[in-house]
């Protein structure tokens, strides 16, 4: 049974004080749900974060991970400085760090290895761009993605991934991938992972959609029997429209 997930990624906003004012709103607002929720504090409040979700079923997860134990490299962040705060998971290969800060296929295959070498589960991060939508290449950019990143794992390390499917021309954009693209599209990733290890592997990691998602249109997203969540942008942002989302799981 694959887990469900709602997580998150609050980028580049939100000071401690409106962290903490976030959480506590949705600490208090938090269905009962099966599905794990997730957020994504900027790293200088992740520990503020884990302290003020104690005793909530909220987990903080990083929105980053270096791929070098240490040494000189100026603003980064390891994973031992991950595991030794309390956080366990990371996303990496999120569009915005491929486009704004040049994180190649290569980059992140490092990435992903060194996480779980480290024991630091993976939110990987993957999607076509609108050209590639446009020119009907959308299926060969996410495999090549995929491939280029991922097809070295071995295959016990899929049990510490999760894939997010982020169409990058729906991210901040307003525009959303129709729930059948979604689906489309995350039948592809599982039958790309089907082929490359095997079905079980494929039947059992979970595949989030990262494109957009709000509460006007999350039900129908996620009742797309591939679609096992979201990643959440601008909306988990908002306590009452990330709940909103969370309950549509």
């Amino acid at each position: 049974m694959r887990n469900k997930i709602v997580a998150g990624n609050w980028k580049m906003n939100n000071n401690q004080a409106e962290t903490s004012a976030l959480l506590s709103e949705l600490s208090a607002k938090l269905p009962d749900t099966e599905a794990e929720v997730m957020v994504a504090p900027t790293y200088i409040n992740l520990v503020s974060a884990i302290g003020d979700l104690e005793g909530s079923t909220i987990q903080v997860i990083a929105q980053n991970m270096h791929f070098a134990e240490s040494g000189a490299y100026t603003g980064e962040i390891s994973a031992d400085m991950l595991l030794n705060v309390g956080i366990d998971t990371a996303i990496i290969g999120h569009s915005e760090r491929r486009a704004y800060f040049g994180e190649t296929d290569e980059i992140l295959k490092k990435k992903v290895v060194a996480a779980l070498q480290n024991n630091i589960r993976v939110m990987f991060c993957f999607g076509e761009e609108l050209e590639d939508r446009k020119s009907g290449n959308h299926f060969n950019v996410v495999k090549s993605q995929l491939k280029n990143a991922l097809f070295e794992l071995d295959k016990s390390a899929w049990k510490n991934m999760i894939l997010a499917y982020e169409p990058v021309w729906a991210i901040g954009t307003g525009e959303t991938a129709s729930p059948e693209q979604a689906q489309e599209m995350h039948a592809f990733i599982r039958e790309t992972i089907a082929e490359a290890f095997d079905v079980n592997i494929a039947n059992n990691v979970s595949i989030l959609y990262g494109g957009s998602v709000k509460p006007g249109n999350a039900v129908e997203i996620f009742s797309k029997p591939d679609v096992d969540g979201g990643l959440i942008g601008g909306a988990a942002l908002v306590a009452d429209d990330f709940v909103a989302i969370i309950k549509a799981i």
